[in-house]
């Protein structure tokens, strides 16, 4: 939204900006800073018309339950609110005949595999015994429906698959459990860095502002009915050693990286071990290219949380 309010100031493109979401105080906050209309209503309540009066030509459709801890403790409401609200998203860009429309969805899809590198036809397994399931199956549902509304209405939808993204514009919130935000925190107050586990998984990860292009990019370039990874190779590295990046190269070795894995770990509703690195071929065929490396990521978040 930010891109778009800037890209209308500088380029004169005449946007007409719409947020939908239920927090009245956030959306009213975005609508000042980013001169957004907000349309207050819950996405899994149709029809979203009653909300959004006009007809949309294009929609990034974003919302999500992503707290890893809320996908153990309430899956239903995780399940509910990505395939009621998705049906509803659909429904509404199907009556609008939009031109293109993006579901976010996540690498998380690809579930559990032996395979070193992940392309979008591959697929792993996800265990459905777990509640945590709740949000990767509730991705795959999502991404079957906007299938299902390319094939059968010609809806023009395409679906991003997201690695972790951080960087500038990033808000600096304590409650933001993401690892990448935990070790932004204590790097700005100069703390050790503590891990709950032992750090092997496998972070894919992308620049918030080369992920806004990637997006731009799907948008406007990519194929009906096909999904794209979002996510910059050269940006993936286990959690450990992104813990070592931030302690070692952000921090120049003041602060150090210690383990003490919790009691209730499974809880915390940590996502299993990825041991596959995200192909993004597919997404550069259509002309984009990711610019920033997790080192600078970390460092224009940081720069961005101190007004730099």
């Amino acid at each position: 939204m930010r891109v778009l309010s800037k890209a209308n100031l500088e380029r004169g493109l005449n946007i007409r900006l719409i947020a939908h979401g239920r927090n009245k105080s956030k959306g009213h906050a975005l609508s000042q800073e980013c001169g957004a209309e907000f349309a207050c209503g819950d996405i899994k309540v149709p029809p979203l018309s009653k909300d959004i009066e006009c007809k949309p030509d294009y929609i990034f459709h974003c919302a999500a339950i992503t707290k890893s801890a809320d996908m153990v403790a309430k899956p239903v409401d995780v399940v509910t609110t990505e395939v009621c609200g998705t049906k509803n998203v659909l429904e509404l860009a199907t009556s609008a005949k939009c031109k293109s429309i993006v579901y976010l969805s996540s690498m998380e899809v690809y579930g559990q595999t032996e395979l070193c590198q992940v392309s979008e036809k591959d697929l792993g397994n996800i265990d459905l015994s777990s509640p945590r399931s709740s949000y990767p199956e509730s991705k795959r549902l999502c991404e079957m429906l906007c299938k299902a509304y390319h094939a059968q209405h010609s809806l023009p939808v395409k679906v991003a698959r997201l690695a972790r993204v951080f960087g500038a514009g990033v808000p600096h919130d304590e409650s933001d459990m993401r690892v990448a935000s935990q070790f932004a925190r204590k790097a700005l107050a100069c703390e050790d860095i503590e891990l709950h586990t032992q750090g092997n998984s496998i972070a894919n990860c992308c620049d918030t502002m080369d992920t806004v292009r990637g997006l731009l990019t799907i948008l406007l370039k990519g194929k009906s009915g096909e999904a794209y990874n979002v996510a910059n190779p050269s940006a993936a590295a286990t959690v450990r050693q992104m813990a070592g990046i931030v302690a070692n190269e952000v921090c120049k070795g003041k602060i150090k990286v210690l383990t003490d894995v919790p009691e209730n770990v499974v809880q915390r509703g940590y996502a299993p071990d990825v041991g596959f690195r995200l192909n993004a071929d597919k997404l550069t065929a259509l002309g984009w290219l990711p610019r920033h490396g997790l080192e600078e990521m970390f460092r224009r978040m940081l720069a961005d949380w101190k007004g730099c």
